[in-house]
């Protein structure tokens, strides 16, 4: 009964994040702008990972069968979890679902174990629920499922949790084995948020510098400045076989061209912050509202800086922290901030101002717990909880429904798929941005004359038995990226990928005879250097948590005595 008690607002939370997802039990994908193409990524991943690959870089059946790079670019952890509940039975669509469904629930409880931390446990259950019940969330859920932002939003209250807690513990040295849960925590929760989705991570980063900073302010603690520096430096260096690969090999792909400009159609007007029609339509047709509640705990922030600056210098600095979040984030999606978007170009890869409501929204629960903290002091506090429950449920209880649902089998995902399943930034920068239809043939002779016998095959490598009767130059329906290499009789011969009429799919050149061939994706140099630099550094973190191990325990003995 007392773990109930003090777990009910815990529970409560679970409990009210549970009634916006009763749409997902329902049979089949809720229909979004994004799912279909979502569910056919992931099975791509997920084939990819049973044939061997921990680290998934090529989507075979995508592009109508040509294949594409997409996996290397794109946020992999959503893909990962939704594999893991695919290997234990559940069908693909029913994997995303529980993914989305998970992580809605998990991004409250982060939220709330963090603000708890600084405020209250009201307070963070105040923050949470704002946080869960942003109309916005419904708009990742059931509009454009997008279900990378949808994940990221569990990291950014997890990372700062971990960092307030080594605050606490008021380090005295730069380093301390006792820390060890939390600094792993740190980096842990940062690999999330950059393997959940790129242009969150970017968008969050000065976020919890400025987190750091404040910290360091109240501490004036260098050694808890270094730990976390370190943490969070960890965080990237684990993320290595993802992000190095991501960011050096883009060059390789239409993304700049693509996704040049994209933005100056995207901006919001003032008026659709406060209130818009619920729509299940396209870019400028879907909500893109704060909400009532999260803007209300806004506009009484000031009053409450004020009050708090009095009393409590810390927490007015904070909160005056995330209201200058709030108003630079909202600014940035408002056409008048034109000229800061010309100059400052990594927020062109953005594409969309409005998905500055992610850290809009997470201010504004932020600012909401403020809020309540200082309305907990009054008497009628208990009330204000019960009222601010009913509010939040009856302003958003349109918001939580899918318009329909899509009803496809796991084979219809796992088969040869039309898209590339984004908008074609990923396509190679020497192919067309899609493939139009599907081969008639997976490989032939474009000159010369030869024999073809397909051996083996899976997505990454396939292997075939040619004999070529004379000089003979081959066509394999691959798109070719770095990483592709054609082994002939054992010995790597030159591709050639820039033939206007085999534009950008592999080709090459036979001699004449009996010729065991395989064509197969690999690693480059740089994806290889990645993958030691998170190996070496997951190493170092498990030999870390061992030392931790082995001195908890010496400690018990020695107290016990």
């Amino acid at each position: 009964m007392k773990i109930i008690k003090e777990h009910l607002l815990l529970l409560l939370i679970i409990f009210l994040g549970i009634i916006p997802l009763l749409d997902l039990f329902h049979p089949g994908l809720p229909l979004t702008h994004d799912g279909q193409d979502h569910v056919a990524r992931i099975a791509n991943f997920y084939q990819s990972l049973s044939e061997g690959n921990i680290v998934p870089r090529w989507a075979g059946n995508l592009n109508w069968g040509y294949g594409h790079p997409i996996l290397m670019f794109l946020y992999p952890l959503p893909s990962y979890i939704s594999s893991l509940f695919h290997v234990l039975g559940f069908s693909l669509i029913d994997s995303v679902k529980l993914v989305y469904g998970l992580t809605y629930i998990l991004s409250g409880i982060a939220m709330y174990l963090w603000v708890k931390e600084f405020l209250s446990r009201e307070a963070g259950f105040v923050a949470a629920i704002l946080y869960m019940f942003a109309p916005y969330r419904f708009v990742e859920l059931y509009v454009r499922g997008d279900i990378g932002e949808h994940v990221a939003f569990v990291f950014p209250p997890l990372v700062l949790y971990f960092l307030i807690k080594i605050y606490k513990l008021k380090p005295d040295r730069y380093f301390d084995i006792k820390n060890y849960p939390y600094f792993t925590g740190i980096s842990f929760s940062m690999v999330g948020l950059i393997l959940a989705h790129n242009a969150v991570t970017v968008m969050f980063l000065p976020i919890i510098a400025g987190y750091v900073l404040y910290l360091f302010y109240i501490s004036k603690n260098k050694y808890l400045f270094a730990q976390s520096i370190a943490a969070l430096f960890f965080g990237f260096i684990l993320s290595s076989f993802f992000l190095l690969p991501a960011y050096f090999e883009g060059k390789y792909t239409l993304r700049d061209i693509v996704t040049d400009l994209v933005y100056t159609s995207r901006f919001v007007n003032f008026k659709d912050l406060l209130y818009g029609d619920w729509s299940y339509g396209i870019t400028g047709q879907f909500s893109v509202q704060i909400g009532l509640l999260q803007i209300l705990s806004v506009l009484l922030s000031p009053l409450l800086i004020v009050k708090f600056f009095k009393k409590n210098r810390r927490l007015a600095a904070l909160c005056l922290l995330f209201l200058v979040v709030f108003v630079i984030s909202t600014f940035l999606m408002f056409r008048e901030s034109d000229i800061i978007w010309e100059t400052v170009t990594i927020l062109q890869k953005f594409q969309f101002p409005w998905r500055f409501l992610y850290v809009t929204i997470f201010s504004t629960a932020v600012l909401g717990g403020f809020v309540f903290y200082y309305i907990s002091k009054r008497k009628f506090s208990k009330y204000f909880l019960l009222i601010f429950i009913i509010l939040i449920l009856l302003i958003n209880r349109n918001y939580w429904h899918a318009k329909s649902f899509l009803y496809k089998p796991d084979n219809f995902f796992e088969g040869i798929y039309d898209g590339t399943t984004d908008t074609g930034e990923s396509s190679p920068i020497w192919s067309v941005r899609f493939m139009e239809a599907r081969s008639s043939f997976r490989i032939k002779v474009i000159s010369g004359e030869a024999k073809i016998s397909e051996k083996s095959r899976n997505s990454t490598e396939h292997k075939y038995q040619i004999d070529s009767i004379s000089l003979s130059r081959i066509r394999e329906n691959t798109l070719y990226f770095p990483g592709w290499a054609v082994i002939v009789n054992g010995r790597e011969i030159p591709v050639q990928f820039q033939d206007p009429l085999n534009r950008g799919v592999i080709t090459f050149n036979l001699e004449k005879g009996l010729n065991n061939v395989s064509i197969k994706f690999e690693d480059t140099k740089l994806r290889k250097f990645a993958n030691v630099l998170s190996v070496s550094s997951f190493l170092i973190i498990i030999t870390y948590g061992l030392i931790f191990l082995i001195t908890s325990r010496k400690e018990q003995k020695l107290n016990l005595r």
